[in-house]
């Protein structure tokens, strides 16, 4: 009887090249895991209060000038009662003292309608202004935590005006 002999290969550790990069890859994730996320999250976190807030006094705003329609329409039509009532009683001089009342209501409803919406504009405005300096803030981090290297506001600016000008497009 003879007897053969199978030989079995050892298993080998990997190549020196795959350790050597799998324990940078996994100290640069812990970095970003430990440094950069959290910053940004934090600055997201601001950013989104702060938006939060603006939309919020919006939402208050109109809702106050909400009312004041709602203010103005029951004083237009208790003018436009009285307007009758006095027309059935004086006439003429009755109907001209109402449509006096009403103008000066209309105006000053008017006007503040206006400055409500003005003021839920500026806010909306203002908020939406903000995300170019979010992405701003957010493209830096990243750039730095990432690259190691620190773009100087003009490239910030003008990666962020690219990218953005990309999406609304």
């Amino acid at each position: 009887m003879t007897m053969m002999k199978i030989q079995v290969a050892e298993a080998s550790p990997p190549p020196a090249t795959t350790q050597g990069t799998a324990v940078p890859a996994v100290a640069f994730y812990f970095i970003i895991a430990r440094v950069a996320v959290p910053r940004i999250a934090s600055i997201l976190g601001e950013r989104r209060g702060r938006i939060e807030g603006d939309l919020g006094e919006a939402e208050k705003a109109k809702q106050a000038a909400e009312a004041a329609g709602i203010a103005y329409e029951k004083a237009l039509a208790e003018a436009r009662a009285h307007g009758f009532d006095i027309a059935e009683e004086a006439g003429e001089k009755a109907r001209a003292a109402a449509a006096e009342e009403r103008a000066s209501t209309e105006a000053d409803l008017a006007k503040k309608l206006a400055e409500a919406e003005a003021r839920i504009a500026e806010i909306k405005s203002r908020a939406l202004g903000e995300v170019g300096a979010i992405a701003a803030d957010t493209a830096e981090a990243l750039v730095k935590a990432l690259a190691d290297v620190s773009p100087t506001p003009a490239e910030i600016k003008e990666a962020v005006g690219a990218a953005m000008s990309g999406r609304n497009g």
